[in-house]
């Protein structure tokens, strides 16, 4: 979503890096943690799709340079602190999901138009070593902000918004050795600008919303696929959604997300917790800012945001 220069912070100017280095060991409601900056972008993006593969963070798509459907597809490996160039995305859109399988990073759904408008049912594929797009089997329908992670050798489509506005509860499985797609057991509540994670097996869907920018909610779901069945587990303790979700020395963490208040629209700066042997939530140190996207490398990486009205004019892409 973008919101307009009234706001006090914009959920989406893409600013910075940073990385945090969380403590080994936690107690519940103890805020734990350090941030550091560790690198700048290339270019000011917002609603972008992000993935991790071999140790560095894909970030894709989004709204750039004067585009609400950007193609940007580019590569930043945390080693080097450095940028690279890819492919462009074969149809550009903001609020892609976007995940990593077997080298290959895939892409689902977006939007084109601001704001949650016009929804693609693309599915495509990334080829890393060749620097090659593939189109694949499209989704059942076109939809945005849907959540999709890789499980088991097959990619998990989730939740989403489509073209009536409307949140739903689609569960969708791509299996790319045949190229098709399965119905699986939709989510428990429909909702859109969802964190997803898969963990020992099982996919995790925190937080979301279910209609209104500002609707956002505290849910936790944890998906079998052995048994095609959801259970809901302790809710998040702050309502959140379209933040940053990566698992972590056994932790399922979530930073920021967008839209906390219905007057400024200001983004999170909460960093939250979740212990899924004990079904227990523990509050973590606030970065420097307010966040707002989407990364899950191994080392937390997540995209910090400014204020819209003092953005300075955008840098040429390097």
């Amino acid at each position: 979503m973008r919101i307009s220069a009234n706001s006090a912070l914009i959920g989406g100017i893409l600013c910075g890096l940073f990385a945090v280095a969380a403590a080994t060991a936690y107690a519940q409601g103890a805020p734990q943690g350090a941030w550091s900056v560790a690198a700048q972008t290339t270019a000011e993006r917002t609603e972008i799709g992000t993935a991790e593969l071999n140790g560095k963070v894909y970030v894709l798509g989004g709204v750039a340079l004067g585009r609400e459907d950007s193609p940007i597809n580019q590569e930043f490996d945390p080693a080097t602190g450095r940028w690279r160039d890819l492919a462009p995305m074969p149809r550009g859109t903001s609020h892609v999901g976007v995940a990593a399988l077997n080298g290959k990073i895939y892409v689902a759904g977006g939007f084109t138009a601001n704001v949650h408008k016009n929804p693609l049912d693309q599915f495509a594929e990334y080829d890393v070593a060749k620097d090659q797009w593939r189109p694949l089997a499209p989704l059942s329908g076109p939809r945005g902000s849907v959540g999709l992670v890789a499980l088991g050798g097959k990619l998990h489509v989730i939740g989403g918004r489509g073209p009536d506005a409307n949140t739903v509860a689609t569960h969708e499985v791509y299996d790319p050795a045949t190229n098709k797609w399965t119905l699986a057991a939709p989510l428990p509540v429909a909702r859109d600008h969802l964190g997803i994670v898969a963990v020992n097996g099982k996919i995790y869907v925190v937080g979301g919303r279910t209609n209104a920018t500002v609707d956002n909610t505290a849910y936790t779901d944890v998906y079998d696929p052995a048994t095609d069945k959801w259970e809901s587990l302790a809710p998040m303790p702050t309502k959140r959604s379209s933040g940053a979700i990566t698992f972590y020395r056994g932790l399922i963490l979530y930073f920021g997300g967008e839209c906390k208040n219905t007057t400024t629209r200001a983004t999170f700066d909460e960093v939250e917790g979740f212990d899924p042997k004990a079904n227990r939530w523990t509050t973590f140190a606030k970065p420097p800012t307010g966040l707002h996207a989407m990364v899950r490398p191994k080392r937390f990486i997540a995209f910090a945001f400014r204020d819209w009205r003092t953005r300075p004019a955008l840098p040429p892409l390097r």
